[in-house]
């Protein structure tokens, strides 16, 4: 058999190169004859670098960027071999897990550094960039990226000038992988949603969301344009409103759900194309897969092309098996009895390597398909 294995990432315990390669430990000690290719995914969000490069064709590049508190770092990018395309993953230099529980800073945390790697995605040439907008650690509308990218923000209430935008990004495609659905402001809006995941008090909050609103007059103002209310404004705490107002002044623009995204980055369908099975997975498989997580995205493209399909899931709950069993997909849940969460967590790839195996012995995965007269 030719079996593709295509996991995101388990949050909080592996990677999704950690689990693809485990996956295929214990398929091996099986089916040693099989012929495995590893195809680890990514949502836009942390480790999106690391599952594009496994993928070969992309040269990792280091810069000079700001972090969420404004100091210098050397955060990574990915630029394919022809130099075109630029892959850049926010949680690389805006990101939430560059700062200790006690350095969070809610109100002061910058997008500087995102806006400073797409900055030096240009000077390398690239005419196409790839940018993963997950896992931050900013509530500022934006703000940091358009002001590394040269606009000029003064006052409070701000006024902006687009002006010095740099031009280059007239010649240049943005793709934002982004997955929420959240407006800017209000209850559903950036602040209010996922500013206390930030470290946000209540108040704070509320001062956030005040900040972003005179924040959305001043640009949209600039740019002639309304979009705080569009679906995906509030992603990355506002990162996706402040694109999709600049949204004219790239050559071509596009907000599209993360694994969609991913999958058309690294050719994944054509690699789906050549297999015979392809195994995916995520940390949870639950009533959250049915709107659009990597599972659910290589279900849906692997049901169109005709390849049969499993999905393992560290937690493995009815909704989000009836949302995969409708495009055909087996689910496999990685522990055979329940366990508690901590200690699912802490296991490491031992339970997945079991799990590949288990799998691999499964009639409804490797028997060959019924033939048609």
């Amino acid at each position: 058999m030719r079996v593709l294995i295509a996991p995101d990432s388990f949050k909080g315990s592996l990677s999704s190169v950690e689990v693809a390669e485990a996956l295929a430990t214990g398929w091996r000690r099986v089916r040693p004859a099989d012929v495995i290719a590893l195809a680890p995914l990514a949502d836009g969000g942390e480790g999106l670098l690391a599952a594009v490069e496994v993928a070969g064709g992309w040269v990792r590049r280091l810069a000079r960027a700001r972090d969420p508190l404004g100091r210098w770092i050397d955060a990574a990018w990915l630029q394919s071999m022809d130099d075109r395309t630029a892959v850049v993953e926010m949680a690389a230099a805006s990101g939430l897990s560059r700062l200790g529980l006690a350095e969070r800073d809610p109100m002061g945390a910058t997008t500087h550094g995102t806006g400073d790697l797409i900055r030096a995605a240009l000077d390398g040439a690239a005419r196409h960039v790839v940018l993963g907008i997950g896992g931050s650690a900013t509530t500022d509308g934006g703000r940091g990226i358009l002001e590394a990218l040269g606009a000029t923000v003064a006052g409070d209430p701000p006024v902006i000038d687009l002006e010095r935008l740099d031009p280059r990004l007239g010649t240049t495609s943005l793709d934002v992988a982004c997955d929420v659905t959240n407006p800017l402001l209000g209850e559903r809006g950036a602040a209010a949603t996922y500013g206390p995941q930030k470290g946000a008090t209540p108040d704070q909050v509320a001062l956030l969301d005040r900040r972003n609103a005179a924040w959305a007059d001043a640009l949209e103002a600039a740019a002639g344009t309304r979009v705080r209310d569009l679906p995906g404004a509030g992603a990355a705490g506002g990162v996706g409103f402040a694109m999709l107002a600049i949204a004219g002044r790239f050559r071509q623009f596009g907000l599209r759900p993360g694994i969609e995204l991913v999958m058309a980055t690294i050719g994944f369908a054509e690699r789906l194309a050549a297999a015979d099975l392809v195994i995916t997975g995520e940390g949870r498989i639950d009533a959250q897969t049915a709107f659009g997580k990597t599972a659910l995205g290589v279900a849906r493209l692997a049901e169109r092309q005709g390849v049969r399909c499993a999905a393992v899931g560290g937690g493995v709950e009815p909704e989000g098996r009836e949302a995969l069993g409708r495009h055909g997909t087996l689910v496999v849940p990685v522990w055979q009895e329940p366990v508690a969460l901590d200690v699912a967590m802490s296991a490491g790839a031992v339970p997945l390597v079991e799990c590949g195996a288990r799998m691999a012995a499964m009639d409804d995965l490797t028997a060959p398909p019924a033939r048609t007269t």
